[in-house]
């Protein structure tokens, strides 16, 4: 846990958690492919995130919306055919999307959480069926209060509207929910919202020069009830 971690979280009576990247590792599929990709998996996987992300935001702006699933598919499309790599992969990369792992101290971290009372939650660009996939895949269902899609609004993070879902939903002001995501753009937008943000810094990168800053920062979500303090 960095220094900027050592101030608990205070007040807090919900955690909401991004999915992509912070609960469910986002590598782990062209990982399971390492055989048919050799060492090219690393940037298969980097390469797809990064038009992936680019995609929801530049739909977004556009304002020409598709769901997660199909810029999902539009972004391994793009890095396939800029590696070079086969496209009778894609397929299976797809179907590999909906059954990522979950990072190894996720259910115990929701455990001990809803353990001290507070309520959980997932905010998340990916559409239900995606969401109820992966939650089932890792069997963490019985440790959320609500699996929130963006579908409902139809519009991509950091949009403000999407932070809303959350307060909406769970009927708790912003100011008493932790935002928990190891996205530092995603990070910057809930604490522009209002939340209190905690940024999963996993790779120990610099911090995003955007409008608003995570209150804290933990290299793992084991770290998380640090935060709350005795």
């Amino acid at each position: 846990m960095t220094a900027a971690a050592a101030a608990p979280l205070r007040s807090v009576r919900a955690f909401v958690f991004d999915a992509y990247g912070t609960l469910f590792d986002v590598a782990s599929a062209a990982a399971r492919h390492r055989e048919a990709l050799g060492e090219r998996h690393v940037a298969l996987s980097r390469l797809w995130r990064q038009k992936q992300l680019e995609y929801t935001w530049l739909r977004t702006l556009m304002g020409r919306h598709a769901d997660f699933q199909q810029v999902t598919a539009d972004a391994l499309d793009y890095a396939l055919e800029a590696l070079s790599l086969p496209a009778a992969l894609r397929d299976r990369l797809l179907e590999i999307y909906l059954e990522l792992d979950a990072y190894p101290d996720a259910a115990a971290t929701l455990r001990l959480l809803r353990g001290r009372g507070l309520r959980t939650g997932i905010l998340s660009n990916g559409t239900p069926v995606m969401l109820e996939a992966i939650v089932g895949k890792a069997t963490l269902p019985a440790l959320f209060d609500a699996v929130l899609s963006i579908e409902t609004i139809g519009r991509y993070k950091p949009v403000p509207t999407v932070y809303q879902l959350a307060v909406d939903r769970l009927g708790i002001e912003a100011a008493r929910i932790a935002f928990v995501s190891a996205n530092g753009w995603d990070a910057a937008g809930a604490a522009a919202f209002g939340f209190q943000t905690v940024w999963v810094n996993r790779e120990g990168a610099p911090l995003d020069r955007l409008p608003g800053r995570p209150l804290a920062q933990v290299r793992q979500l084991a770290d998380l009830p640090d935060l709350l303090g005795s």
